[in-house]
């Protein structure tokens, strides 16, 4: 077996990778650089969420977070990657020499024991969770691959006016109600209220503004049902507020829009909630790729519903 294979199929222990990955985040957050926001465009970085150059499927969860970090320290314009394989099952190959990025996989399995225990006593057997590295490369660590695998566009002018985030929104039929000076979700009532758009310092600030909260509607019992009745200032508020950061910054990068910080308050609270529990931004990082997820398929649903201009005749 190759050194390449063992390092994709090997599995460092669960503990270790939660923690390797929480102890960098921890580090960045200390030096004031929130892992989510990036310095897209000072580094000269493509933006975008990192996606199979195999597939075409996007990452999600904790590599968001994984593969960002690693465009931006090592420069890379691309947000395509490729395991070993992949690379060479496209018609291509990996650089001799090249370093690959270990990303994680997540899953659940029933082991022999708890099967044939769950049978004896005639109840549901209890699944143990998983987390295997494997490791990716980006394809500007490749050659030879197929010329439609190109750098993502560079990020929009905060000045802009995005119409796919305009159109992103209104999709979602979420209520919104401009006014006042805070923006905020009222779980309530179910409506997102807003300041009004010009005392926003650019668009991409009312985007991100936007998107945020649009994060929390998602947590209405009719749509992905998390708890939001929190204390302000616990530990709990401040984990949905995180969810709601990541969700505006997972779709900021889907509309190639300079993801920002909204609550930078929180970030001595996220540093404890990290240092306490190795698997909270693990657990953080999936909610907000759910929220990401539920929230661009009103998108997709909108596009499916606009005939086309043959259907029209």
């Amino acid at each position: 077996m190759s050194q390449t294979h063992q390092q994709q199929s090997g599995g460092a222990s669960r503990v270790s990778l939660y923690d390797e990955v929480t102890d960098r985040i921890v580090s960045e957050l200390e030096r004031g650089c929130v892992p989510w926001v990036r310095p897209w465009k000072s580094s000269g970085v493509s933006l975008g969420l990192p996606r199979s150059a195999a597939s075409r499927r996007f990452y999600s969860g904790i590599n968001v977070l994984i593969l960002w970090d690693a465009v931006i320290r090592r420069g890379f314009a691309s947000q395509e990657w490729l395991t070993f394989r992949q690379a060479l099952s496209i018609g291509g190959h990996v650089r001799k020499g090249e370093r690959g990025t270990a990303i994680c996989y997540a899953d659940r399995f029933i082991p022999k024991k708890e099967q044939e225990r769950a049978r004896e006593a005639g109840d549901a057997p209890n699944a143990v969770p998983f987390l295997k590295r494997f490791i990716v490369f980006n394809v500007e660590q490749c050659e030879g691959l197929p010329s439609h695998i190109v750098a993502a566009p560079k990020p929009a002018e905060s000045s802009e006016i995005s119409p796919d985030a305009e159109a992103l929104i209104a999709a979602t039929g979420a209520k919104l109600v401009e006014g006042g000076g805070e923006a905020f979700y009222h779980r309530g009532e179910d409506f997102i209220r807003l300041p009004r758009r010009e005392t926003f310092v650019s668009p991409a600030d009312y985007y991100c503004t936007a998107l945020h909260e649009l994060g929390h509607w998602t947590a209405h019992p009719s749509r992905l049902n998390r708890d939001l009745q929190h204390r302000f200032g616990s530990s709990a508020y401040a984990r949905e507020e995180l969810v709601a950061e990541l969700t505006s910054a997972f779709l900021c990068a889907h509309l190639n829009i300079v993801p920002q910080v909204r609550h930078a308050d929180y970030i001595a609270n996220w540093l404890q909630i990290l240092k306490e529990d190795a698997k909270a931004i693990f657990r953080a990082t999936s909610q907000a790729s759910k929220a990401t997820d539920f929230i661009l398929a009103f998108r997709e649903t909108r596009e499916a519903e606009i005939p086309t201009a043959e259907a029209a005749e």
